[in-house]
Order: structure tokens, then sequence, then C-alpha cells
């Protein structure tokens, strides 16, 4: 049976003002790739069998502090903010105050202006999952990501409505390992948002 171990990528620069970070391609700061370096010193003693990443820069560069032969694979994306990409909180509130209200009554069903269905994100995420588990049984990896779609994910897997994903997992920080094992679709979460340090 196959463990995946998620992490969510290093510090972003948008990561202090708290700025919706979706498909935008942000670095990462000093303090991201100290993160990941100790992601990459908790993976050395892991047992790996593989690394997958986003494609997005601050993916598969963590992802690279742990090992040479990352792959990637663009269902692992973040989700799509839309008009929400690069703005906080306060500046959505101003700039479409209802459309923000309906998202943070449900953020499933009420995307942000623009965005990608939040349904879609889950199931592609899962998708990529499921077929990376396929291609290596007994294994465990690791699939550096980011946190909306993590979160998605796994509501998806354990049957939580989606709606739900800022009640149920409200943080995941940077680097941290949420480990889960797949089978028929299905998954039991062994670990949520670890420290790996």
């Amino acid at each position: 049976m196959t463990t995946l171990v998620l992490a969510r990528h290093g510090e972003t620069v948008w990561h202090a003002e708290n700025r919706y970070t979706g498909l935008t391609d942000v670095e990462l700061t000093p303090r991201g790739l100290e993160q990941a370096e100790r992601l990459a010193v908790w993976a050395s003693t892991a047992g790996l069998t593989g690394v997958w990443a986003s494609p997005l820069s601050r993916a598969r560069i963590t992802a690279e502090a742990v090992s040479r032969e990352v792959r990637t694979d663009d269902r692992l994306r973040e989700l799509d903010f839309g008009q929400g990409d690069g703005l906080t909180t306060a500046e959505m509130r101003e700039r479409f105050p209802e459309a923000r209200a309906a998202f943070e009554r449900d953020p499933a069903a009420h995307p942000l202006p623009g965005g990608e269905d939040p349904h879609a994100a889950a199931e592609r995420f899962v998708a990529a999952l499921t077929d990376i588990a396929a291609g290596q049984d007994d294994g465990r990896i690791l699939v550096v990501a980011h946190t909306t779609a993590i979160r998605l994910a796994l509501c998806h897997l354990i049957g939580v409505p989606l709606g739900e994903y800022r009640r149920v997992f409200p943080r995941l920080d940077n680097c941290g390992v949420t480990e889960i094992r797949l089978r028929d679709g299905r998954a039991a979460i062994l670990q949520f948002n670890s420290p790996t340090s």
C-alpha cells in the first residue's frame, strides 16, 4: 500500500501580507528556502521512494531541496483564485464585497470571481494523487503542493463537504507534512500538518 506525504511549499514573498496566491508564480523568501532545507533534513530519514511537485516554482523548488529527481504534475497546482489572486482579504472586500461575502459563507459554492471551481480542483488533485500512488506499490512518496488544493483534496477523500475546508482544516503550515494512505479511492489520514523540525 502506498503512503503519500503531502507538504505545503515554503514561505513566499506574499506570505507576510497574507495575499491569496493561486497560479501567480511567486518566489520563496529566505525563510521559505530554510523551511525547504528543514523538509530535506526530515526527508533524509523518512524512507521516501519518490518526490512529486506542482510545477509552480514555489513547490518545485521546495521539492528540489529534498531530491534531484522531482517529477511534476500540472494537476497538483494551486486553486486558481481568479480576480482574488494577489489580493488580501481586505482588498477583496473593497473591490468585490458581495462576492467575497459569498465566498466566506461557502467557498466551494461561491468561488472568487473568475476563479476555478473548487470541486473540479479537488477532483484533479485527487486524480493526480491516485495516479501517483498507483504508479508505485508499497512506496512512501512526498508530494509538495499548495494549501488550498491539499485541504480541498483531503475533504474530498474523507467525505467532508468542500465548503467546510477552511473550518475543518483551518491552516496548513509551510513545509508541514500530512500523511495519507489511499485505498479504493478513499483515504486514511495518518498525520496532519506535522512540523518537520
